[in-house]
């Protein structure tokens, strides 16, 4: 049978969105779901076509491709994470698991089924966590520890479970079928605890129907230095926590930079616009410009020319992955006076005369493009 369109699939057009293609899915996966469809093979079949769909649907790359070449271009007709070509049940709610939020008993705080326990039974997966977390320059050149409050669902004290009495632990029932070639025997997660083994006995006041309860706890998050704006770390089991014993979700902290008053980034290079008067210009001087680790002492030679590059190696931001440090780039720029009184004036008028104020550019002059490609180089 020829395979339907991914899009027919979810029932949305080409032209949804990446939100629309995730809500046509969990309409689906929740009118499909196996815990509501227990024993039907066209629900079940239909539950991993959607899978199917939304897994290329959902990551652009594929999307792209499936665009363009239809199932001829996901390897084979299946979507290249495989559910059409032998990906079980729980291989789709450990990586879709989180698509399903609260509507199959979790209240909001879990992710889905997060696989299976000892004996076979299914086990719940707390949903992740994000968070934002802003850092100046100065934290990110050097890598910080940061303490943040969230608030995450924990199971309340008091609540207690019991074995659940229709699989009496097992968290699957049999059932027995007779064919023309005898009785046959197939196992399915049990309707009533959905597979876990067990249902809750105790819960307090409160608490939502699986005994969970949202807690203000303080997170210790060590950044390493040279991370970059929108990147994401992950702190293992520090998300929600998984309803009756299940597994915790992650932490999920999302690098916010701040925008430093002197310094601009440029990937791992610093850049500074040092302003000097005209004296220092044709004198030469000593000045400190800013680094993210205090200030550097600089000097600069007599006739120094607006425009001029000075790099100071070593002084920008290090590598997140460990491979050296940028550098500090600082831009000399000569101010010009906008505003001069008379006895000024006089005084450059009579420089203006002075032939050693005149431009005499020679050929080691580097020019404009010059210096901004040896900066690049």
């Amino acid at each position: 049978m020829a395979k339907r369109d991914y899009y027919d699939v979810l029932g949305v057009s080409k032209s949804a969105s990446a939100e629309e293609i995730k809500k046509a899915y969990r309409k689906l996966a929740i009118k499909y779901h196996p815990d509501k469809n227990p024993d039907d093979k066209e629900a079940e079949a239909k539950f991993k076509e959607a899978a199917e769909a939304y897994e290329v649907l959902s990551t652009p790359e594929k999307k792209q491709r499936y665009d363009q070449f239809g199932h001829a271009g996901m390897g084979g007709g299946a979507g290249q994470g495989g559910f059409g070509g032998g990906m079980n049940m729980e291989d789709i709610f450990s990586q879709f698991g989180d698509i399903f939020g609260g509507a199959f008993g979790g209240g909001g705080g879990f992710g889905g089924f997060g696989g299976q326990g000892r004996g076979g039974q299914r086990v719940f997966k707390g949903s992740n966590l994000r968070v934002r977390v802003k850092l100046s320059l100065e934290e990110i050149a050097k890598g910080v520890e940061k303490k943040i409050k969230i608030k995450r669902q924990v199971p309340a004290d008091g609540v207690t479970f019991k074995t659940c009495n229709t699989c009496g632990g097992s968290g699957q029932v049999s059932r027995v079928t007779n064919t023309i070639l005898g009785q046959m025997r197939s196992s399915s997660a049990c309707p009533t605890c959905n597979g876990l083994g067990k249902t809750i006995d105790k819960k307090p006041s409160g608490t939502d129907e699986m005994g969970m309860t949202r807690k203000e706890e303080t997170v210790s998050i060590k950044i390493p230095a040279g991370v970059v704006e929108g990147m994401q770390l992950k702190v293992s089991g520090k998300g929600n926590a998984g309803p009756m014993d299940g597994v915790n979700g992650d932490l999920i902290v999302v690098i916010e930079e701040q925008e430093h008053a002197e310094l601009k980034r440029d990937g791992n290079n610093l850049h500074y616009d040092l302003y000097i008067s005209v004296p220092d210009a044709v004198l030469g001087t000593k000045i400190e410009v800013p680094t993210v680790s205090g200030k550097a002492r600089i000097s600069l030679d007599p006739g120094v020319q607006s425009g001029k590059i000075l790099r100071l190696r070593n002084k920008g931001i290090p590598s997140v992955e460990g491979y050296g440090t940028g550098d500090l780039l600082v831009h000399i720029n000569v101010w010009t006076p906008q505003s001069i009184n008379a006895e000024q004036k006089a005084l450059f008028e009579k420089l203006r005369e002075d032939p050693a104020f005149s431009p005499k550019p020679g050929r080691g002059e580097k020019s404009f493009f010059d210096r901004v490609k040896e900066m690049f180089n």
